[in-house]
């Protein structure tokens, strides 16, 4: 099931977005201090092209570093990048099919604000959430 979601996602709106996260990589990557936020963007670029089966869960050992580095990237990439998943996601709501892969751009909405101090795991390991 999680193959015919991901490819229906990869369709209707992943490729587009893994676009997006994409170009705000090589865009960050420009600078030296981006670089660390370009390679935070290309990984969860890789999480948007095929989210279902994977989730994200904080690291209990990221600190202070991670929240600096968060408000940075809210200010030179994560703004536009959830406006980006707002608006597919209004776009796919409109259509009854759409629904709920709108509401998986709202979810990922988050991730794309604050994504360092996260991880990405696959939902079939162990202990995933802890």
């Amino acid at each position: 099931m999680r193959i015919i979601l991901n490819i229906i996602w990869l369709v209707l709106s992943g490729f587009w977005l893994f676009l997006a996260y994409l170009l705000a990589g090589v865009l960050l990557c420009v600078t030296i201090i981006g670089i660390p936020f370009g390679i935070a963007s290309f990984r969860i670029g890789v999480y948007a092209l095929w989210p279902f089966g994977y989730t994200t869960v904080e690291r209990r050992d990221a600190g202070a570093p991670s929240c600096v580095g968060n408000v940075l990237w809210l200010v030179l990439a994560g703004w536009w990048l959830a406006l980006a998943h707002i608006t597919t996601g209004i776009a796919l709501c409109l259509t009854i099919i759409g629904i709920p892969f709108g509401i998986a751009n709202f979810k990922l909405i988050p991730v794309s604000l604050l994504p360092l101090g996260r991880e990405i795991v696959s939902t079939d390991e162990p202990f995933a959430g802890r």
